[in-house]
């Protein structure tokens, strides 16, 4: 079993405390998104778990943690766009988040952080001459840091249309695509990264571009020495290359308020979901009530 830690949050930037409580404890449980009273126990042991896919933002508090992690083969998904508070307005600034990557990589290897530039979008502010400048600088600042960059053009989502009124967005054609998509490439190559598309049906490969696949049993299996298990996430859009994992997050609890994102909700939501927070729970944000059917998942 792979562990995914979180598509649905940031558990690295707001709940790190809590992932280390339930790694102690040895289980944890998490809630099926579309009927929360039917929650999964997972047993956190290396016999069960084939390793830990971590996405985060902001991961600095994994720094104080990173020895209880070491029973465990794990890499991080780190999302590091250059974008400004009007799109991201939770977030540490860039020089301090680059610090955070560094530090990362220091301690796990380059291998193991994985820098994410996503989503790609267009306005009046952030045109294809800004990404393509943006992207290069950040390139230069994160060579030998991380071995391989992943990017995706942005999805556009019900729930995230009225918050991103704001930014005033354009659709990208083809050919924008793949003007990013070949400047993008050639930044990567000169830093020595493979670059990798995000549940992109666009076949980018005449740019040296692969169809990426971000949770990787391969990779898991090249930091642990042994085999993990591998298939396809049939829960994931036919797009998305990602081998099967479980996710322990759950939605709208995350506090970054990123506009673009698919898994925040109104302030009142979010607000109602930390104030249910505890972290001896073995559900996040959340307690457990009797209508709840607990299953061990196999």
């Amino acid at each position: 079993m792979i562990l995914s830690v979180s598509r649905r949050t940031d558990i690295p930037a707001f709940y790190m405390e809590w992932f280390c409580r339930r790694l102690r404890e040895g289980e944890v449980y998490s809630a099926n998104p579309m009927n929360p009273h039917q929650i999964s126990r997972i047993q956190m042991n290396p016999e069960n778990m084939d390793g830990i896919v971590f996405w985060s933002k902001n991961p600095e508090p994994m720094l104080s943690h990173l020895s209880e992690l070491n029973s465990f083969p794990y890499y991080i998904q780190y999302t590091c766009n250059a974008y400004g508070q009007d799109t991201e307005p939770g977030l540490p600034s860039l020089a301090r988040r680059l610090d955070t990557f560094f530090r990362l990589s220091e301690a796990l290897g380059a291998k193991r952080v994985i820098w994410r530039y996503d989503p790609v979008f267009l306005s009046r502010k952030y045109s294809v001459q800004w990404h393509l400048e943006q992207f290069e600088q950040l390139a230069e600042k994160l060579e030998g840091i991380t071995e391989q960059c992943v990017f995706s053009f942005l999805d556009y989502y019900r729930n995230t249309g009225k918050r991103m009124e704001t930014l005033k967005l354009r659709s990208l054609n083809k050919e924008e695509m793949n003007i990013l998509a070949a400047g993008f490439s050639a930044f990567a190559e000169k830093r020595g990264m493979r670059l990798c598309t995000c549940a992109e049906r666009l076949d980018l490969s005449a740019y040296r571009i692969s169809h990426g696949k971000c949770v990787d049993s391969r990779l898991l299996e090249e930091i642990s020495g042994r085999k993990a298990a591998a298939g396809k996430d049939r829960n994931q859009r036919p797009e998305c290359g990602c081998d099967a994992s479980v996710d322990i997050g759950v939605y709208r609890t995350c506090s970054h308020g990123c506009l673009y994102c698919y898994a925040s909700g109104s302030r009142k939501t979010l607000e109602a979901n930390l104030s249910r927070y505890r972290e001896n729970s073995p559900v996040l944000c959340r307690g457990l009530t009797e209508r709840d059917v607990i299953k061990d998942r196999a």
